[in-house]
């Protein structure tokens, strides 16, 4: 980094040096981040280019507490929610997050849509998968799928189905190094090109995916030249329909560095400003590069019908409708699926999943066993408070709503049967009231 810093790098060794940031974003499918900062008791620190982050003070851990369970925020690295802002996904659009484990970027591009269009987040690594999953029910999206596939097998049968789509890339995390030791340790040149190699085929494939006139967003949380410029370079040589466009001067930021992209031609070359480089010593966070790529205007397939599933019909469905009417003042979706016991509500444009692997495909609103409907998580989570006939609200950080995320049953007495509980108003998840106890609901594993 000294050769290629030259004068700055004294500025980035320094920077390096210091405590790394925090930050927060406000989940707008639910909050914005003025009421969350004052239910939390913190100062605004806005980011240049998120408006719905905010910088934590020194030594604020969030983690464990109940508003966060409630997924009313994320905790994310302050560059890492510079992404999303440049893909921006509008309301109504399929958008794919090809590699989306643990979620910071999928939570942050299902509050953009607003619970209209298909987010699609895809994690080949399947425990990396469960815990995007987990990030998008505390979010409470309604209109995501997660799916456990290669970029390949996806670009095989969806090519050209997405309006934009996000790479992070898979790298070799220099710009975590300041957070997490393992990634210095196992840092070297052969974990550098092999991880060039690897994002050249994930972008290979991701460009398939896109549509006539969509975009390709490329991001990396790492500096070296070889994962970045060269990259995107050897990409838009490659492929003459795509080009970079001119990303946005937000402060602190920088743009790309032509000089480090090796033995590209010129015109290729005289593009990569265009990137956008965070730098630690620059910006808040620890450094990411991110490059915007658009696809030409051509001509497109066919519209991809809508998958029309089985519809919900017979003892399933007089079941889902007794529970809506016992425990909710109106039913939450329309085009149910059932998947042998398991209930769902598919989003928009969502095509036909066969042949490819799952999580989820959709939301799941729930469980039919027999004659008897169970409610999800990811229900609880995905409605407001004014859905359910009946709500027991908790204080934040209260010794009860504690109690509830441990897992643990709680008093209260009143009518019996399926509730929403919540703190200062928003999802937790359910309980069942039986006499005067409140059984726990809530999944073991988000105890």
């Amino acid at each position: 980094m000294s050769d290629l810093l030259e004068d700055e790098y004294p500025a980035f060794l320094a920077s390096l040096g210091r405590p790394a940031q925090a930050a927060l974003r406000a989940n707008t499918l639910k909050v914005t981040l003025e009421p969350l900062l004052a239910l939390l008791g913190l100062p605004a620190a806005p980011l240049p280019w998120c408006p719905e982050g905010s910088l934590l003070p020194p030594d604020t851990h969030l983690g464990q507490h109940p508003l966060h369970a409630a997924g009313l925020f994320y905790l994310q690295e302050p560059g890492a929610m510079a992404a999303v802002p440049l893909l921006d996904p509008r309301p109504g659009e399929r958008i794919l997050d090809l590699c989306a484990a643990p979620g910071g970027k999928a939570t942050h591009i299902a509050a953009r849509l607003c619970g209209q269009g298909l987010l699609w987040a895809n994690e080949i690594h399947p425990v990396r998968a469960r815990i995007l999953l987990a990030n998008l029910e505390r979010w409470g999206a309604r209109n995501a799928v997660v799916s456990v596939e290669r970029p390949d097998r996806l670009a095989e049968r969806l090519p050209g189905f997405f309006d934009r789509v996000l790479v992070d890339a898979p790298c070799s995390g220099e710009g975590l190094f300041r957070r997490d030791a393992e990634a210095a340790r196992s840092w070297g040149a052969e974990a550098v090109a092999g991880c060039a190699r690897r994002q050249q085929h994930i972008l290979e494939q991701a460009a398939r995916l896109v549509r006539p006139g969509g975009l390709l967003l490329y991001a990396t949380c790492t500096f070296a030249p070889e994962e970045d410029e060269q990259v995107v370079g050897c990409f838009l040589a490659a492929h003459p329909g795509f080009s970079l466009e001119e990303g946005p001067a937000w402060p602190g930021s920088a743009p790309g560095r032509p000089e480090w992209s090796g033995n590209l031609p010129p015109a290729i070359r005289a593009h990569l400003p265009r990137a956008v480089r965070l730098w630690p010593h620059r910006a808040p966070g620890e450094g990411h590069f991110l490059a915007r790529l658009r696809r030409q205007e051509g001509e497109r397939s066919g519209p991809s019908p809508r998958w029309r599933a089985p519809r919900l019909a017979g003892p399933a469905l007089r079941a889902y409708e007794s529970f809506c009417a016992a425990a909710l003042h109106r039913l939450p979706s329309t085009g149910e699926y059932l998947h042998g016991e398991h209930l769902f509500a598919l989003p928009a444009e969502m095509p036909d999943p066969a042949g490819l692997r799952f999580l989820r495909p959709g939301w799941l609103l729930g469980e039919v066993h027999r004659d008897r409907f169970i409610p999800s998580h990811a229900l609880a989570m995905a409605l407001d408070a004014a859905a359910f006939q009946q709500c027991l609200d908790l204080a934040p950080q209260s010794e009860e709503s504690l109690a509830f995320l441990r897992g643990e049953p709680l008093r209260s007495a009143g009518q019996a049967g399926w509730l929403l509980v919540t703190v200062a108003g928003f999802p937790l998840g359910w309980g069942k009231r039986v006499g005067a106890v409140v059984k726990n609901h809530r999944p073991r594993e988000r105890a």
